[in-house]
């Protein structure tokens, strides 16, 4: 191939490959869901209720529907079908009907004319409301009466590995610590927002943005009493997810306003309907104690892990099982008991997050290593690498690692970085703590650096049916990919553009939009797409090219092929009542290295350097995945230092990016790669790993360890605000 053609040839798979909607969002041409409209559309809008938990009296609609340009409004009386939903458990109601049990729980919806039409309207329903103590402590949950007819656990999960009660603990080293962990919210910059159009057969046209077409359409079909091919979904454009989009918001609401009408009904929330509007990364209080022996190597770890779930289910079950499966980290572990329990409370509901379950973990399982070399007075690098898992390892659960874990391999590339070159702060107010408050002295500030490392697990576990489904056809040299992956911002579109090349030699590949009208692609979270989603365009794209070259060989070529492949990965095991089974397909590692400057009487804390390594299978991608882990780390960031839900009494305190704060780029140093690790992994396309939630696991661990080391503070909880610096116990 001539110079002339590789430059002009479309890239193929490990090759940094732009992004076919990088340009229209850009120039700000790329159709949001919220940019949606249709002829005669009316505007939806919810009635949230005000208070964390109480009994509807009484609900009158009468001064709504009296007011010009006002077309429905819609109670729970009014739902045709299934008045309840839920991604695992169908707990919630679609509108709530005897009682309220979070702040901003859907009461009514209502249709008009006008956006601020329909915000008057549904503000002019009166709601009678007897207000009932809300229950917010998950503690009290676990013996207090239920809020929540199937009970306030929603899973008690207890992982008993090895022989714990044969351990003699008289010559080990022991550290205990308890560690908290805040709520987070997703922060995507686009919020809720869909159009739903009704159909001539009586069904209904969704236009959404989500991280699950096919388990949308199943939720609201049920709802609305359809069969579920007379709800077809479309993926609208996603201004970001990271979990928040995986469960029902709006979908319901909008198709049921739109039948009603009879016209097309759009939805657009604003930010602090958002906050409320859609679930949180689970808060956390997790009692952890290490046992080891005095030259490091660790023999037993226990833990209870309480999470609190908020007031309905979403996928609750499955994080508190992720928490309990890693909460050790990847580390060998000969034994362990891990009690891990989840319940409902009267707090905003909790689901999926980037990271789902192993944020929580790692924040506490690094502490307590760096607490237990301290207490061995061993350098906590070498305390990793002496208890990192290897290939054929057991982790907590008894699965036998198949695959491949490059745990030393991330922890000695992030150890030895080169430490950064950092400007001199003396006379640099800008650099110092602080930033442009001029608050900080140079004098007064103190460097730390630290070091932590997790994983966790890809695609869906404990035996769930996972699978993806993916057409390819070629015509006329033009390969056209249809999936309902949703794209959210992880890069699915560009990935699978680059699959088909590579295995078709066919530069022009065209994406499908994402709808029903295929069978399901799963969810996009889990760090799953890359396998499953990239896993069925290569085999379609692989069956459309064996049967292109068996006519080639036999001296014909049709001009077209067209083939569709269900793709699923190797089978795994509900827990056993020991927490006991192959539970998981394969897991990923990372670890960062931060360096902080902390102001230690001021409370202020300055990100100087971050440093990571991944365990990655094979880049596929260079320019996407250092957007993963930048991303990633980011939000991990954000955890560490300043992103937290306020909730007093179940009551949101702070649902607007005026009072929940998300780091800028003034906050964020220039990532540094210090590794990719590239080792394929058995089975996955290509060799290649998902790797958009490794960044965010390990990167909060590793900016409080460093705040730790900067201070000599325990910091046993997350965000750090700069009162646990100024008035903490050294």
């Amino acid at each position: 191939m001539s110079t002339t053609e590789t430059r002009h040839r479309a890239p193929r798979v490990g090759e940094s490959a732009p992004r076919p909607d990088g340009t229209p969002k850009v120039q700000g041409r790329f159709a949001f869901s919220c940019d949606l409209s249709a002829e005669g559309m009316l505007w939806g809008h919810t009635l949230r209720s005000p208070h964390a938990r109480a009994t509807i009296v009484s609900i009158d609609t009468g001064p709504a529907l009296a007011m010009v340009g006002v077309a429905a409004v819609i109670c729970a009386d009014d739902v045709p079908g299934r008045p309840t939903f839920g991604l695992e458990f169908s707990d919630q109601p679609v509108l709530a009907s005897d009682e309220v049990r979070y702040q901003g729980e859907a009461v009514a919806v209502v249709a008009a004319d006008h956006p601020e039409t329909a915000r008057r309207a549904a503000a002019a329903i009166v709601v009678t409301y007897e207000l009932l103590e809300p229950l917010s402590d998950p503690e009290a949950a676990l013996a207090g009466p239920p809020i929540h007819p199937d009970g306030n656990v929603v899973r008690h999960l207890v992982v008993r590995h090895g022989r714990p009660d044969d351990v003699d603990t008289r010559d080990l080293v022991t550290v205990e610590g308890t560690y908290e962990v805040g709520m987070q919210d997703q922060a995507p910059l686009g919020t809720e927002s869909g159009l739903a159009i009704p159909s001539d057969d009586g069904g209904v046209e969704l236009q959404v943005s989500t991280q699950w077409l096919h388990v949308d359409r199943d939720q609201v079909a049920a709802s609305l009493d359809l069969p579920p091919d007379k709800v077809r979904l479309t993926l609208g454009g996603v201004g970001g997810a990271f979990g928040a989009r995986e469960d029902c918001s709006l979908q319901i609401h909008l198709c049921l306003l739109a039948l009603r009408t009879g016209r097309p009904v759009k939805m657009v929330y604003d930010r602090t309907e958002s906050f409320v509007g859609h679930v949180h990364r689970h808060p956390a209080r997790m009692w952890y104690r290490h046992r080891a022996t005095r030259d490091g190597h660790i023999v037993e770890v226990d833990a209870r892990l309480m999470f609190d779930g908020g007031a309905y289910a979403s996928s609750s079950a499955a994080v508190i099982a992720n928490a309990a499966c890693f909460a050790a980290g990847p580390y060998l572990i000969p034994n362990a008991v891990i009690d891990g329990w989840v319940v409902r409370t009267n707090n905003p509901p909790c689901g999926a997050m980037r990271g789902f379950g192993a944020v929580q973990t790692c924040f506490a399982h690094e502490a307590q290593m760096d607490r237990l070399a301290d207490a061995l007075d061993m350098d906590p690098v070498e305390l990793r690498l002496l208890n990192a898992l290897q290939p054929g390892d057991e982790i907590l659960t008894g699965q036998v690692l198949e695959g491949t874990a490059p745990v030393a391999e991330v922890i000695r590339a992030c150890a030895d970085a080169p430490t950064a070159v950092v400007a001199d702060t003396t006379g640099d107010v800008y650099a110092l703590p602080g930033g442009a408050g001029r608050t900080a002295d140079s004098s007064d500030v103190r460097r730390g650096t630290a070091l932590a490392v997790g994983f966790k697990n890809l695609m869906f576990s404990e035996g769930f049916d996972d699978f993806s489904t993916a057409r390819v056809r070629i015509s006329d040299g033009v390969a056209t990919v249809h999936c309902a992956c949703a794209e959210v911002g992880q890069g699915f579109v560009t990935l699978a553009q680059q699959i088909v090349r590579e295995v078709l030699d066919c530069d022009h590949v065209v994406i499908a939009p994402a709808d029903t009208a295929i069978g399901s692609a799963g969810s996009t979270s889990a760090s799953r797409q890359t396998w499953m989603s990239g896993g069925a365009v290569l085999a379609a794209a692989e069956a459309v090219r064996e049967r292109r070259d068996a006519d080639r060989a036999n001296g014909g070529e049709r001009d077209s092929y067209d083939e569709t492949v269900e793709f699923r990965h190797e089978p795994t095991t509900t827990l056993d009542g020991n927490g006991q089974g192959r539970a998981h397909v394969s897991f990923a590692f990372a670890a960062h290295r931060a360096t902080v400057d902390v102001d230690p009487d001021l409370g202020l804390v300055k990100l100087v350097d971050l440093v990571t390594a991944q365990d990655v299978g094979r880049v596929m991608n260079p320019l996407q995945l250092r957007g993963q882990l930048e991303g990633g780390a980011a939000q991990g960031v954000g955890l560490a230092l300043m992103e937290e839900i306020i909730v007093t009494d179940g009551i949101v305190r702070n649902a607007s990016f005026t009072d929940y704060l998300i780091p800028t780029i003034a906050d964020l140093p220039e990532l540094r790669i210090a590794g990719l690790i590239e080792q394929a992994e058995p089975g996955a396309p290509f060799g290649a790993k998902g790797a958009g939630e490794p960044p965010t696991i390990s990167s909060t661990a590793a900016v409080v360890a460093a705040i730790r080391a900067a201070t000599g503070l325990a910091l046993p909880r997350t965000p750090v605000r700069p009162d646990d610096i100024a008035f903490g116990e050294r």
